[in-house]
């Protein structure tokens, strides 16, 4: 990055000194954001220079990121909305691949986390082979991010996984203790506390090995681990380099500070050191203030709340609570006034709306088959009873699965598996014909939705799926290995009942298709 200083536009190979600065950029901990932000607008100067408009949007997207760190997430998402739109017009693969992804965490940090996954998958979708393997990991750990914001642990899972074992094959540290902490802080946000503890195992692990300092989230995240296994102490000791502020460098987002000071806080009333909690939560107080973090301090009110329960004083403790109680709502209520001001800000044509809904459409699909997800069967499967109900017509489920699945991954690998889903995927979208909606649940668990089929319609295009998805032609995927699905499938004759009492049936009769012996249809008993 400080190859900068002394570059311009008459400076022998200065397009190609100005390419390797920015991949040093893209690929740097976020703990460097802050000397990220004067070279990226210096590359942005000298891309003008040496008329390489993409270059000038790489450096852009850039500072896009310095300005969400900062908090300024309106000019983050102007900023990832005209990259976006120069790349699309250009067609620039790399370019569309990075705005999706800025537009991702713009969407994330304003609580859209469908807009966020939409983004997420086309960001991945479009990171070609000439994306640096480094680039490449951090777009399918926000892909993960993203999963798991949308509830789709398993996919996030695997996501992680991958980022991860590109970050270790290219020997990145730094990169890989930033995945692994995002998977430890999910493992502790699902209350998976074993998987937590190991994860942080593994983040010491690889700190020790390589020497490279672990950042403020990572030492929060390690710390509210250790707390859920009564490690109070352990907690504090983590987060003292912070606290001391002999670590500044570390502090890799702007509201990190006011994190770890709240957790520490929590820490020292659980391990009864209430004098200590309280000089740690008027810290707190004043760091929330300065730097106007209205959502911490409500937090640090919460916090609060306990801390005077905890010494007795349970007059100040409901007064408190009552307050952080009125101020969460208040909260609330601003938050939704400046996620609008900010989509306005951002997205003020036409145009952008129509991509809005486009992008919204594309949360609502699962990103490896393209059917619907989970998220768009919540959605839609209660207006599609009461329909059924008004029009008082049928209405029939299908839960479909496919046998010893596991069996394709372990013998021959994921891909494979990936091919046989995206396949299984074009069959259910066969059979989902007129009104019908194809959608996968997770894993290798699928549904069909049939308005208007009764119960022998429903049993009979079951049995047309059981069988054309047996005699598909599987063997340049699977070789000697067989795909069968086993279905349960389930009919309200006219459409009363619940969306939960429909599946939960559904499910039921799977399950006895699976213990009967697979490769069957079930439906309900008459």
């Amino acid at each position: 990055m400080d190859a900068l200083d002394d570059l311009s536009a008459a400076t022998p190979g200065a397009e190609a000194r100005l390419v390797a600065a920015l991949e040093a950029m893209e690929t740097a901990p976020s703990t460097d954001w802050r000397a990220i932000a004067a070279p990226a607008e210096r590359a942005e100067r000298l891309a003008v220079e040496l008329g390489r408009p993409d270059l000038r949007i790489r450096a852009r997207l850039l500072r896009a990121d310095v300005f969400s760190l900062e908090g300024d997430q309106a000019e983050s998402g102007r900023i990832a909305h005209e990259a976006h739109a120069w790349a699309t017009e250009h067609g620039h693969a790399y370019l569309l691949a990075r705005s999706h992804r800025q537009l991702s965490l713009f969407f994330y940090r304003v609580g859209d986390v469908a807009d966020a996954l939409a983004h997420a998958v086309q960001c991945v979708a479009h990171t070609g082979e000439e994306a640096a393997p480094a680039v490449r990991a951090r777009h399918l750990s926000t892909l993960a991010v993203m999963l798991d914001g949308n509830g789709s642990l398993d996919e996030a899972r695997r996501r992680f996984q991958e980022a991860l074992d590109i970050a270790t094959a290219v020997g990145d540290a730094r990169l890989s203790l930033q995945i692994l902490n995002n998977m430890a802080y999910t493992a502790y946000s699902y209350q998976r506390l074993d998987e937590a503890r190991e994860l942080v195992e593994r983040m010491r692990a690889l700190q020790d090995r390589h020497g490279v300092p672990l950042a403020a989230t990572d030492l929060d995240t390690i710390a509210r681990v250790e707390m859920t296994h009564g490690r109070y102490a352990e907690a504090e000791a983590t987060l003292r380099p912070i606290l001391d502020g002999v670590a500044e460098h570390l502090l890799d987002e702007g509201k990190v500070l006011a994190e770890c000071l709240l957790t520490v806080a929590e820490a020292q009333r659980l391990r009864g050191d209430l004098r200590a909690a309280q000089a740690t939560l008027d810290r707190a107080v004043g760091v929330c203030e300065e730097r106007g973090l209205a959502s911490l301090r409500a937090r640090v009110r919460d916090e609060q709340s306990q801390l005077y329960a905890a010494m007795g004083r349970y007059r100040e403790a409901y007064e408190e609570y009552r307050v952080f109680h009125a101020d969460a709502l208040a909260l609330q209520s601003a938050q939704r006034e400046a996620r609008a001001r900010i989509l306005q800000a951002v997205f003020e044509t036409e145009e952008a709306r129509r991509d809005s809904i486009r992008f919204r459409e594309m949360a609502r699909r699962d990103a490896l088959t393209g059917l619907y997800n989970r998220r768009f069967v919540d959605e839609q499967l209660t207006p599609l009873l009461a329909d059924a109900a008004e029009q008082r017509t049928p209405i029939s489920v299908a839960l479909i699965d496919l046998d010893h699945f596991k069996r394709i991954n372990d013998t021959l690998s994921h891909a494979a598996g990936d091919a046989v889903l995206q396949q299984i995927a074009t069959l259910l979208g066969q059979a989902a014909t007129d009104d019908g909606v194809a959608a996968r649940l997770g894993g290798e668990e699928f549904l069909l939705i049939l308005p208007g089929a009764g119960s022998d319609d429903a049993v009979r295009r079951c049995e047309q799926l059981r069988r054309t998805i047996r005699a598909h032609h599987w063997q340049p995927i699977t070789g000697d290995i067989p795909v069968t699905a086993s279905i349960g499938v389930t009919t309200v004759e006219d459409g009363r009942g619940t969306p939960s009492a429909l599946l939960a049936q559904a499910d039921h009769n799977l399950y006895a298709a699976k213990r009967t012996g697979r490769d069957q249809v079930v439906a309900d008993a008459t």
